[in-house]
């Protein structure tokens, strides 16, 4: 993998990962375009350290505002805690469960079945982009930009939604979590924040799940026995810090078109790919 190849999946990943249009979907057919394998142990830390990238612009964009809304008090911080603790709970639940009956229904119980393995499916890419758009574009006509805030009720539903979104590379985890608290009646920005808080809670722990997975596959024990691991975690250390600059501006993008009621063009993109991929796969 050479360095064009490691911008230009940077770029697409940290555009689109923090833009509700699915990242994985767009990283895993460009990788395809390109050649690459996206289920092989390299791509998918290539993918974990992009999403690193994004978690860290989301840190950046948000950090002021979150500093007021999530650390003005101690009652706030316990308030929002409470929030993030259980939609997290909620996503645990809800995706720990739809893993398994993947894997019972899918996999017939394989014991060495790993959800990677969905990710080059183009159809359940198509579908999940398709009812991501579905859903983007239904949120969108519910929406009536009230100022209401937060619940335990509606942080369980962002939880739960955020949950169905883990398996399935396409159905995009922003878009589905931001348009769920939209059909509550959350305020804009207010699901807009929390949708990246939970992101933010969730990534470190899709890393070390990915690093364990690398760990434990052939290709990074016969990496670190023959001295080239380095090799193969220097471009995904480099794909990190291109993603990290792409999603500071895709943020500000998303942010704009959200406050501006154009929410429903993101639907309309994703219903568009949901085409590209299957003609591409």
């Amino acid at each position: 993998m050479d360095l064009l190849q490691i911008l230009f999946l940077a770029v697409i990943q940290g555009a689109a990962e923090l833009l509700p249009v699915s990242s994985s979907a767009h990283v895993i057919v460009a990788e395809k375009l390109m050649g690459l394998d996206p289920t092989t142990p390299q791509m998918t830390l290539l993918l974990v350290m992009l999403h690193t990238g994004t978690m860290f612009a989301v840190i950046v964009h948000f950090w002021s505002t979150w500093r007021s809304t999530y650390f003005g008090s101690l009652s706030a911080f316990r308030t929002n805690a409470r929030y993030v603790v259980t939609a997290t709970v909620a996503t645990g639940i809800v995706g720990l469960l739809l893993l398994q009956l993947i894997k019972y229904g899918a996999a017939k119980s394989a014991p060495d079945f790993e959800i990677e393995h969905l990710f080059g499916n183009a159809r359940l890419m198509a579908a999940s982009l398709a009812a991501a758009g579905v859903l983007i574009i239904a949120s969108s006509r519910l929406d009536r930009n009230v100022q209401k805030d937060l619940s335990v009720r509606s942080a369980i539903w962002i939880g739960a939604v955020q949950g169905l979104c883990l398996p399935f590379r396409g159905f995009s985890r922003s878009g589905a979590t931001i348009s769920t608290g939209l059909v509550l009646g959350v305020a804009r920005q207010r699901a807009e924040e929390f949708s990246f808080a939970l992101a933010v809670v969730l990534t470190p722990a899709v890393i070390i799940k990915e690093a364990y997975r690398l760990y434990k596959s052939n290709v990074a024990i016969s990496a670190v026995n023959t001295g080239g691991f380095s090799q193969l975690a220097a471009p995904s250390l480099l794909g990190m810090v291109f993603s990290f600059f792409a999603g500071l501006i895709a943020l500000r993008l998303l942010s704009r078109w959200l406050e501006q009621g154009r929410w429903h063009f993101f639907g309309a993109y994703c219903l568009l790919a949901s085409l590209v991929v299957l003609w591409v796969g």
